[in-house]
């Protein structure tokens, strides 16, 4: 079993975003691990794995709009079931 089971994964399109402060925000707040925000002021890409994603998109639809959002449960695919 995974310590963290989703990988969450989106896109943050808006202004003024930083990248070093939305990750520190993240890693500061919430529980999980491969943390990475990649991007510029306009659009971020977020990948992190966490047990509660919701949380994660939350944050960040406060900082803009969110979309091609992809929540992955690892667990599963590692056991091999898809869908």
């Amino acid at each position: 079993m995974l310590e963290f089971k989703y990988d969450t994964q989106l896109l943050i399109e808006g202004t003024d975003l930083d990248e070093d402060e939305i990750n520190d925000y993240i890693t500061e707040h919430f529980k999980g691990d491969c943390m990475l925000a990649v991007g510029d002021e306009e659009l971020i890409k977020i990948h992190f794995h966490t047990n509660e994603p919701w949380k994660v998109l939350e944050y960040c639809a406060s900082l803009g709009e969110i979309y091609d959002i992809v929540v992955e449960d690892m667990d599963r695919q590692s056991r091999g079931l898809h869908g």
